[in-house]
Formats: C-alpha cells, sequence, structure tokens
C-alpha cells in the first residue's frame, strides 16, 4: 500500500503545488475511511463508493479544493457533507477547528468514530437541517461544500466572516463548476475553478430531495 500512496501523491503533485496540502492529505490514513472490502483501492486516484449514495472524494479533487479554501491555522472552517469522515480530517490537519455537517445519521456517526480513534481533537460533527450549512457555529473562515448546488447558496454566504471563502461546486446534474466565492465587505468576488461532477447538495436553496431531475446525478466525482 506504501507504494500506491507513493504514486498517488507523485500523481497529485503533478497536477498542483501546494505541498502544504499535500503534506495535510499524506497524515492522513485514507485506507481508514473507506468500506473495509475496497481498502486496496485506497490509494487509487478515484472516487469510491462509501454506502447511502456518497461518495470520499477523488483525492485530486480533494487537494483541489482544499488548496482553493486557503486555509490558515487559526481559522474556523465548516464542511458541508461530512461522509466518510476524510475531508474533514485533512481539513483538521491545517485548520484551527472544523465543524462538518451530514444528513445521513449513520455516516455522520461512523465518521465521528473514526475521527476520535485518530485523535483529531479539533472536529465539531453535526446532523444537517433544513437549512444549509450550520449557523450557530458561524461566521467561517472557510466553507467547503462536498455536494453539487444548483446555484451558489445565500445561506452559505450569509455564515462567511469577511474575507472568509466558500469552495461549492455549482451547475446542473450534467454538468458543474467548481466555484470559489470570496466575501468582502459590501459584495463578493466569484472564481470559476474548472469542471467537475458531484453528487446533489440536498437542503433549502439547493435541490429539493423530491426533484426528479436528481435521478440523473452520478454517483460520484471526476475532475
Amino acid at each position: 500500500m506504501r507504494g500506491a500512496k507513493e504514486r498517488l501523491f507523485d500523481e497529485i503533485r503533478s497536477e498542483m503545488d501546494d505541498e502544504r496540502v499535500l503534506r495535510a492529505m499524506m497524515r492522513v490514513p485514507r485506507e481508514d475511511f473507506v468500506p473495509a472490502k475496497l481498502v486496496r483501492r485506497a490509494y487509487e486516484n478515484s472516487a469510491l463508493p462509501i454506502g447511502s449514495g456518497q461518495t470520499i472524494s477523488q483525492p485530486l479533487m480533494v487537494a483541489l479544493m482544499v488548496s482553493a479554501l486557503m486555509v490558515r491555522r487559526t481559522d474556523t472552517v465548516l464542511e458541508v457533507g461530512t461522509g466518510s469522515g476524510y475531508q474533514v480530517a485533512v481539513l483538521a490537519e491545517l485548520a484551527g477547528r472544523v465543524v462538518s455537517v451530514e444528513r445521513v445519521r449513520e455516516l455522520s456517526e461512523g465518521a465521528a468514530e473514526r475521527l476520535a480513534r485518530l485523535g483529531y481533537g479539533n472536529v465539531e460533527l453535526q446532523l444537517a437541517g433544513r437549512e444549509l450549512g450550520w449557523r450557530p457555529g458561524a461566521p467561517y473562515e472557510g466553507i467547503i461544500v462536498a455536494a453539487a448546488a444548483p446555484r451558489i447558496p445565500r445561506a452559505l454566504i450569509e455564515q462567511l466572516a469577511e474575507g472568509g471563502r466558500l469552495v461549492v461546486p455549482v451547475g446542473s446534474p450534467e454538468a458543474q463548476e467548481l466555484m470559489r466565492v470570496i466575501r468582502g465587505k459590501k459584495d463578493i468576488s466569484i472564481h470559476t475553478l474548472g469542471g467537475c461532477r458531484f453528487v446533489p447538495l440536498i437542503g433549502e436553496g439547493a435541490w429539493d430531495e423530491n426533484d426528479p431531475d436528481l435521478k440523473l446525478f452520478v454517483g460520484d466525482e471526476e475532475n
């Protein structure tokens, strides 16, 4: 597995050069965040299913998104979509505090167990409500969304601190763009970072879980 891990990070390094993020990712044992039957594939550069129609993100996409978030050690970061907890762990290596919300109770409970076992004490996991994000913990210096929204969610912008960054996939089931939003004193700036494909973001201001278009979403993501 060590050889597979080295090959993976050589591949990622050829696509992006944020060594701080790469070192953080190398400290996180991805094999602990995938189902037991997929452990041998833990260091493939691909998304993998984790149950409940969700995925653990492609390592390259995690690297690109976390780098785009520009996390500082003093930051409080919100993650929307805990999943297996892998990206929470990467963020916890970089930020002062990480809050993560998840709709699926079983995934949240499993992530909490893994993160505690691995010693990540600067994380807080919550079950998602109807509103996107977690307003009791706001404002956040960074918000990262591990699912695709049909538009940039206003509720998440409102939870950003001044100067805070939001990284979120936005688009239709067939085509999405990764976007970074920076909240200024009086307005926001939006930067498009490239194409991607994610599972849908469910909640107010995003997709309705009863929307028939949801069947068009694929179950993994691709760069």
